[in-house]
């Protein structure tokens, strides 16, 4: 079903309201009573944008301090020759712990956190369309990663580098359990990231002010939009990489042991797909937020918007192209080499444009020298050095003088410090007076910014140079002599300038923040985006159209009749929470989504979660697959609610617009979120697939290894009709659903239960087949290969049986129909995935053999 199209035209220069008549009395409260946060205990269940985001906010800037500190213990040791404040064990984990932390744990946390508060405000929507997944991925987030920082103080901190290459992280050289905290804690981190970006990409595409139309979206909505399709393209490979390591580790899988037909090379070519993509996932957010700040501190619109959303999306692109950056000195062949080389160099070009944007857009408006203008300048200043630099490493004749030495740090930082951090710093400014009574002060902010702007080139800026003549990365002591005393003793002093700086930020915030969901310090920059617009709990009081991108500045009445309730959905609808789901491309009201509120459910199904990979990680297996089961079933007690169907007739927005306050199909916001989650189990699937494939690639002649047999053709054939005749059932299934089909005696839960046993039995028969032969998944990379797919399938049909089991249960209890079916739909589109996964499985793994010569 979907939503009417309106008579109203939309997107006029001056829209009529909606609402001139007085709201009607009591509606104000009721909107205020839906929306008000738990107290007490149960304030942890909040799941409103504006407590999550600060939550995941706050919780981000604790682990930059933490890892801050690791910095300086590793500083004060490198300060002096032959120093032994640290033995090399410790050094070793304080490298990897303050790399890891500040990669996996702040750097993007931290712009997915202040997305999860900004883009509602900035897109004048109620809330993001999940809120309860918002909330499932901050505590996931936040008890995982303090229980593995807190490894560092057991000795179990991973100690092989934040890169964790095999073989030196393989059972063979670190048989300890510290690299399987890395390889768990982040895999499971990483997942976390994943859910955000979901929430993310429907969020901007489905819930926006109407008239928000694409060409009207904020450019930091556009660069979320394109850092959240990254993390969805890029992470998925980082995960498949810690699980085939992990199985190696665990059970003896070799697929990086090279004489047993694995190659550590895969861990590379997996890790840094991910890696590199990652240093702009980090850094697209924060030019977002320049963004955003230049055109205020200027007081004019924005100059190349189109340019610069066009840089956005090629950056985006382009950065899949450089994983091979990092590899330039391991043997690769001098075509790739060269390939990658230019496409390392091809992305400084939009990089560049947005540069030249913002530097126009400062000449066109009169730049106020506040302290986000400051952070800006610095950004651009720092980040300039570091793009410089990062041309140089990426001609590979350099790299191979540079690679492993202080200068690639120096480069590192210089990157990662001028294009995430000083533009975040400027966010915190800049936007501290919508969460907060007070803004911070420009006086000690002005100090802030001197001591990090000077520390930070006083501690790398003399790297390059000591990198240059030869000090190495990643070692804990140094002989005197060799031309790096004085050069270290610099570094450390900068360091802890940075510090400083940091140190008197967290005075000022902690003497002027004080939240405030409805009494903020107001617009004290003159801003012209919506996140400015009087808020609180419910964000704005009724869902403004738009006509322009800079709404407050060309509509002078919009903030008191928004306030005033004169526009879009002023009240609740249901009696409950609400938000305005939008099209995703001229934003035109499709239906009310009803908003699930606070609950216990995500804080618990997180912490079991967070149980289930920390306990199996110490090997209490029994225990770890109790909690994994409880987490499932915190999951199930979650969506059980998320469904609630057509409780009410279409109801009237405003203006005489009526829309319904239930949809199936693709207009449906959950639909879009299963389409995205298909693509990431697709990503992990093609990389998986890939590994299979560059194996293959590195054992010519032995692939099959000689003596391996192959099943016989009859059992994948029965596995793929049984897989096809699933899909054809489940598709009978629907049908039936809808009252297609009357005259079927079949019941829709027979169908789906038939499916289920079509589905289980194809992926038994595989596995049946395969065990036959008697291959070994741990005496060869073959072996491991096929089960690792194999192993990939199953756990997708044991999802699908699942879910599937839970649609049956949603027919029992009077909850699944021909018109509340978004259930059954997103099942169907899960289960469609599997069959061809399993498929694509089959093809790969009984048919590529043959074709190679195996018998």
């Amino acid at each position: 079903m979907n939503a009417p199209e309106s008579p109203r035209s939309f997107g006029r220069n001056e829209p009529d309201y909606p609402n001139p008549l007085p709201r009607p009395e009591g509606e104000f409260e009721a909107l205020q009573k839906a929306w008000k946060a738990p107290s007490g205990l149960s304030f942890i269940t909040a799941v409103n944008n504006t407590y999550v985001g600060l939550w995941y906010i706050g919780t981000a800037f604790l682990f930059f301090i933490l890892a801050g500190i690791l910095a300086l213990i590793m500083r004060a040791q490198l300060a002096l020759p032959e120093s032994n404040l640290v033995g090399h064990d410790l050094y070793n984990q304080l490298f990897t712990m303050h790399g890891t932390v500040m990669m996996f744990l702040f750097a993007v946390p931290a712009v997915e956190a202040a997305s999860v508060y900004l883009l509602p405000n900035m897109q004048a929507a109620r809330d993001l369309p999940f809120p309860r997944l918002s909330a499932y991925a901050f505590w996931a987030y936040f008890v995982g990663g303090l229980v593995f920082f807190g490894t560092i103080f057991f000795g179990l901190a991973p100690n092989g580098g934040w890169f964790m290459y095999p073989p030196l992280t393989g059972s063979k050289y670190s048989p300890a359990e510290n690299a399987d905290w890395w390889l768990l804690g982040i895999g499971f981190i990483e997942i976390s990231a994943i859910a955000g970006a979901i929430e993310i990409i429907v969020g901007v595409m489905k819930t926006r002010a109407v008239g928000m139309s694409l060409d009207k979206l904020p450019i930091y909505s556009w660069a979320m939009l394109v850092f959240a399709v990254m993390i969805v393209i890029g992470f998925p490979a980082v995960i498949l990489a810690t699980l085939l390591l992990e199985m190696e580790r665990a059970f003896g899988w070799p697929f990086f042991i090279a004489e047993r037909g694995g190659d550590p090379l895969l861990w590379q070519h997996l890790f840094w797909f991910f890696g590199h993509p990652e240093v702009y996932i980090i850094f697209l957010p924060a030019t977002g937020m320049v963004s955003m700040i230049v055109p205020t501190m200027a007081q004019t619109p924005l100059v190349g918007y189109r340019l610069i959303v066009l840089a956005l999306v090629a950056t985006g692109f382009l950065s899949f192209g450089l994983w091979v950056h990092h590899m330039f000195a391991t043997g690769l062949p001098k075509m790739s080499l060269s390939f990658f080389s230019a496409a390392s160099t091809a992305v400084a070009v939009p990089s560049g444009i947005q540069v030249f944007a913002w530097i126009a857009t400062i000449a066109s408006g009169r730049m106020k020298l506040t302290t986000p203008s400051l952070f800006i300048i610095g950004f651009l200043f720092i980040f300039t050095l570091g793009g410089l630099t990062g041309v140089m490493v990426a001609m590979a004749p350099f790299d191979w003088q540079a690679h492993d030495s202080y200068f690639v740090v120096a480069h590192l930082h210089y990157v990662l410090i001028g294009g995430m951090v000083f533009p975040l710093f400027a966010a915190f400014y800049y936007w501290m007076p919508v969460a907060s009574k007070y803004p911070l002060s420009e006086r000690l902010g002005r100090w802030v910014f001197g001591l990090m702007f000077l520390g930070v080139n006083v501690t790398f800026l003399p790297m390059h140079i000591t990198g240059l003549i030869g000090m190495p990365r990643r070692v804990y002591t140094y002989p005197v002599g060799m031309g790096w005393d004085t050069l270290n003793v610099v570094s450390t002093i900068g360091a802890f300038m940075i510090a400083a700086g940091v140190a008197i930020f967290i005075y000022d915030l902690a003497r002027k923040f004080r939240f405030a969901s409805d009494d903020n310090a107001g617009n004290v920059w003159n801003a012209s985006t919506l996140e400015w617009l009087p808020n609180g709990n419910y964000n704005t009081r009724s869902i403004p159209e738009v006509v322009s991108r800079d709404p407050l500045w060309d509509q002078p009445n919009l903030s008191k009749d928004v306030e005033e309730g004169r526009y879009y959905l002023p009240g609740t609808a249901t009696g409950g929470r609400e938000a305005l789901v939008t099209s995703p491309f001229d934003a035109r009201p499709q239906y009310i989504l009803q908003v699930p509120g606070p609950g216990w459910q995500p804080v618990l199904a997180a912490v079991f979660t967070a149980a289930f990979f920390l306990l199996l990680t110490v090997k209490f297996v029994l225990t770890s697959v109790v909690c994994g089961v409880i987490a499932v079933g915190c999951v199930i007690w979650w969506l059980w609610e998320t469904d609630p169907g057509p409780v009410r007739p279409p109801a009237d927005i405003g203006g005489g617009i009526v829309v319904p306050v239930y949809v199936t199909g693709p207009a449906n916001h959950s639909w879009w979120a299963m389409i995205v989650l298909m693509v990431v189990a697709g990503m992990v699937f093609t990389c998986l697939i890939f590994s299979y494939l560059f194996l293959w690639l590195v054992n010519p002649g032995a692939w099959p290894p000689q003596n391996v047999r192959i099943p016989e053709w009859t059992w994948p054939s029965l596995a793929a009709f049984l897989y096809c005749g699933s899909a054809v059932l489940i598709a009978a299934a629907s049908r039936q659903l809808r009252g297609e089909d009357r005259r079927s005696p079949i019941s829709v839960p027979i169908l789906i239960g038939v499916a289920l046993l079509f589905l289980c039995g194809g992926s038994a028969i595989d596995l049946w087949a395969q065990w036959g032969t008697d291959l070994s998944p741990s005496a060869h990379a073959y072996g491991a290969a096929v089960y690792a797919i194999m192993s990939l399938q199953i756990f997708f049909v044991l999802t699908t049986l699942i879910m599937g089991a839970y649609t049956i249960a949603r027919w029992l209890a009077r909850r699944l129909d021909s018109v509340r079916r978004t259930t059954f739909d997103n099942t169907m589109l899960f289960w469609y995935y599997t069959v061809g996964q399993g498929l694509v499985a089959l093809i790969v793994v009984h048919c590529f053999p043959r074709l190679t010569g195996g018998i």
